[in-house]
């Protein structure tokens, strides 16, 4: 079995963002970089779909500059058995449809019988690149994926619906799954995986050999937005409450004009 995960490397959510010179992205100056938590959840669910089968062989992409290597060295720890760098310094100018199209277009003769992502980024949260792969390959997808199972040919796959509610979908290989949070619980790196990441093959790829199609999407402007002010809390009796909103409304609002 041949599988392959895409993750993303993002920004700390914890860092304090700033919006760059152009304005239509943030600034990564002094940023502190992570793999996206969604692609966390793919990684080990692929992990553990190798652990399974004790057979599968296990590539994670990623798209971006050179320091997404040291994330996908993680990925590597974890159970991939090799990484495929797309070379991008400029990625945070692509929109959806051109990141999926050069994920497309290096897995498209490679034969691969799952393909897992997350659900969405942390950064961008479009939650279209995995759905869009899957569709320029022809592949059936499940997405938003908090439970998964497979049994030799067949995934059945439990999806987080709206409200609360869940759906149980089944599906053949190949198929490309979207993780969602809580899946599973991602594995912490041991020393010795780290140190056998280390020699596994990790090749770059200029996005240039692979990035075939134009953008559908243009990012006109990101900005942080202004501060209002803090809320009003009444205290007292109903009745006293009722005529303290009233007055509120009649001289601070048009609503009882």
């Amino acid at each position: 079995m041949k599988i392959l995960v895409c993750i993303k490397q993002v920004p700390d959510m914890e860092s304090k963002f700033k919006v760059d010179s152009a304005g239509t992205w943030y600034d990564s100056t002094d940023l502190a970089w992570r793999m996206n938590e969604y692609d966390e959840y793919a990684v080990e669910q692929a992990a553990q779909l190798k652990d399974q089968t004790g057979e599968a062989d296990l590539t994670v992409l990623s798209i971006g500059p050179e320091r997404v290597k040291e994330m996908m060295k993680k990925a590597l720890a974890m159970g991939c058995d090799r990484g495929a760098h797309i070379a991008d310094d400029d990625v945070s100018r692509k929109d959806p449809y051109e990141i999926a199209s050069v994920i497309a277009e290096f897995a498209k003769d490679k034969g691969f019988d799952l393909i897992f992502t997350g659900m969405q980024s942390q950064d961008r949260g479009s939650g279209q690149v995995g759905v869009l792969v899957a569709e320029m390959l022809g592949l059936p997808s499940i997405t938003t994926v908090v439970d998964f199972a497979f049994d030799g040919d067949r995934i059945t796959a439990k999806r987080e619906l709206e409200g609360g509610i869940k759906s149980i979908v089944k599906t053949g290989i190949p198929a490309l799954v979207t993780c969602q949070l809580g899946l599973n619980t991602p594995r912490y790196p041991t020393l010795p995986n780290i140190m056998k990441a280390k020699k596994k093959e990790l090749l770059s790829i200029p996005v240039a050999e692979l990035l075939k199609v134009e953008a559908k999407q243009e990012t006109a402007k990101i900005y942080i937005p202004e501060k209002k002010g803090g809320g009003l809390i009444l205290e007292g009796a109903a009745d006293d409450l009722a005529d303290q909103l009233i007055k509120i409304l009649k001289d601070k609002t048009a609503v009882l004009a």
